[in-house]
């Protein structure tokens, strides 16, 4: 068969099987990520049918995926809300890395890979999937709940760690020494507090210069601009995701809602080929060894991610059954977890991906469950007569 025909032929098959994926999860009240991983798993090294002639297309779109994330990851915040996010709960933030990170580096090493991937499991299990609780709080109608700002001030803690993770991530992973990795750190800390001092002072300009009448015109000069600061930092031994964020980050709150509602689609599309890319590129015979060891990990860090949600709960005054919400809605990995183990992967460490898959299977499906399941328990706590 002609290459052609073959490629768009995968192409639509895929996309196909992709939108009947989403339907299935929606049903079912999930994410669609476990869903897609798994799918993937079928098509990919190992599994049942290959998808030649679409991979080299699945793996530059998944590059591209990875930039949209981030970019709209930044979009969702502004300057502002970052510091008084961090003024106000910092405390949780630091409990948050120092429960959640840990379980997954010390696993890594039990596991046997080496520092660098360890560091990049720490990183897996460290970030809760921002995407899969914010659609899970407004599906559950939790958004005006107490507990709820506490739940997205570790979200944005986290997301904001990750600018500062990512480019110790890479730099790790490219067998730098320790200077090299604390001039990374510098050099991320920098970047984020000159792009965030930029935007205060001067993002109403660059949204001035994004801003157009036209949808179209408004995607294009984005896009383009994300892309050659994304490309730009890659270049510079920096992460391409990290620069996106912080296009995201530089761009007033009055263009970004617009920016969001522009590249929702665009984003979804690219960042489904992202997960499908890393699917195929693990092994589903290399998951099960380590299956055990990514349950027992899950097990943990949900007690964690609980812990979490518990003490940021605490802090902002909220009852026990509002603390029990708050955890349980932590404790679901998914898209920047994959990303993580993504880098890994593609440096080098194909160990980290079959641990990653397995975990966020676990968490992506029980996560969301967990926090259903919680609803009707923190229901009867409310109702419960206090004791006399």
């Amino acid at each position: 068969m002609d290459h052609v025909a073959a490629l768009l032929l995968e192409l639509g098959l895929l996309f196909l099987g992709l939108s009947a994926l989403g339907l299935l999860a929606r049903r079912l009240g999930l994410s669609p990520v476990p869903f897609i991983l798994l799918a993937a798993l079928a098509l990919g090294e190992g599994g049942l049918v290959a998808v030649d002639n679409a991979a080299p297309f699945l793996e530059a779109a998944a590059e591209i995926g990875v930039v949209l994330l981030l970019l709209t990851l930044g979009l969702e915040f502004s300057a502002t809300e970052l510091f008084a996010s961090f003024r106000r709960h910092a405390p949780s933030g630091l409990v948050d890395l120092v429960l959640n990170g840990p379980p997954g580096f010390v696993a890594g090493l039990l596991l046997g890979l080496p520092w660098q991937g360890a560091l990049a499991l720490g990183g897996v299990t460290y970030i809760s999937s921002s995407g899969i609780i914010a659609r899970l709080l407004g599906d559950l109608g939790r958004l005006a709940n107490r507990e709820t700002p506490a739940v997205l001030s570790v979200l944005v803690l986290e997301d904001l760690a990750m600018a500062l993770f990512l480019p110790l991530l890479v730099v790790a992973l490219a067998g730098e020494g320790p200077a090299q990795a604390a001039g990374g750190i510098a050099l991320a800390v920098g970047a984020v507090l000159l792009v965030l001092l930029a935007a205060q002072r001067h993002g109403h300009r660059l949204g001035r210069l994004l801003t157009h009448d036209d949808d179209e015109q408004v995607m294009l000069r984005l896009i383009g601009l994300t892309l050659l600061v994304a490309g730009a930092a890659q270049a510079m031994g920096a992460s391409a995701a990290v620069g996106a964020f912080l296009v995201g980050l530089a761009l007033p709150a009055s263009f970004a809602e617009r920016a969001r509602a522009i590249l929702g689609p665009l984003r979804d599309l690219f960042a489904a080929t992202f997960f499908v890319a890393f699917g195929l590129a693990t092994d589903p015979g290399a998951i099960l060894p380590v299956l055990p060891a990514a349950l027992a990990l899950a097990a943990v860090t949900t007690v964690t991610k609980i812990g979490t949600g518990w003490f940021a709960a605490r802090r902002d005054g909220v009852a026990v059954p509002g603390r029990l919400r708050a955890g349980t809605a932590l404790v679901a990995r998914g898209e920047f977890s994959i990303v993580i183990a993504g880098l890994a992967v593609t440096a080098g460490l194909p160990a980290v991906g079959p641990v990653a898959t397995g975990y966020v299977l676990v968490l992506a499906v029980s996560g969301p469950v967990l926090t259903r399941f919680v609803e009707p328990l923190s229901a009867r706590l409310v109702r419960a007569p206090a004791p006399a």
